[in-house]
């Protein structure tokens, strides 16, 4: 599972040739991000160019009916299970509507219990100075004020197959990892309908991936990605 990751910046997204919406949205975020946190997300855009906006990390669902449920229930939405994503209440509406999307990170922290203790390790992708993990994103619209919420989910997979991520969390716990994709691939996958997006996810845990322990950052919150 991951909770905590670095969100790639504005600027590296531009680098990349995606735009930034046109929402209003605020162009920086905390350097880390968690769940609760704002972070960009990639989406398709007009004219067939992916864009990013800013989102909170942790799936609102529509059926939330009021900003405290909201809360509460989006700090325990931030990764959807592959396997059950479809059929979740609080993720098969947006799964049914192919509203995928991809997370742009520099890398992702888990803890390493092999020394008896949690070691945190920054992950990243082999040979990619940026790239995507896959969720989903939807809407959730306040009752009281008529806001719209945008957020998101990073879908997962089983990692008990994969050299680097079965090594994360504690021996007893399941071993999971984000479907995790190169810039060139966001595209396609932001395009693919369900049937696609599953038979793809069976080769998420094939990717080759680096890392190394990585004490924890000074306040991230304090630090905005600009």
């Amino acid at each position: 599972m991951c909770t905590n990751y670095t969100p790639a910046t504005p600027a590296q997204l531009l680098s990349l040739g995606i735009i930034g919406g046109s929402d209003g949205s605020p162009t920086g975020w905390p350097a880390e991000t968690f769940p609760g946190y704002a972070a960009p997300m990639v989406v398709p855009g007009p004219g067939g160019r992916l864009q990013w906006r800013v989102a909170r990390y942790g799936l609102v669902p529509r059926w939330c009916q009021d900003r405290r449920q909201a809360d509460t229930v989006s700090r325990k939405t931030y990764n959807a299970r592959s396997e059950t994503v479809a059929l979740k209440p609080s993720f098969r509406q947006p799964w049914r509507e192919r509203r995928w999307a991809v997370a742009p990170m520099l890398d992702f922290f888990e803890p390493c219990w092999e020394a008896g203790r949690a070691v945190r390790w920054r992950i990243c992708l082999e040979n990619e100075p940026v790239f995507g993990a896959l969720g989903l994103h939807d809407t959730w619209v306040d009752p009281l004020t008529g806001e719209g919420v945008q957020s998101f989910s990073l879908l997962t997979v089983n990692a008990d197959a994969h050299g680097l991520m079965r090594r994360m969390h504690r021996p007893q716990d399941e071993k999971r990892m984000l479907v995790l994709l190169a810039p060139s691939e966001w595209g396609r996958w932001l395009g693919a309908d369900a049937a696609h997006v599953l038979d793809g996810l069976g080769q998420a845990a094939g990717v080759r991936l680096a890392g190394a322990p990585a004490p924890r950052r000074a306040d991230p919150q304090q630090l905005l990605a600009f």
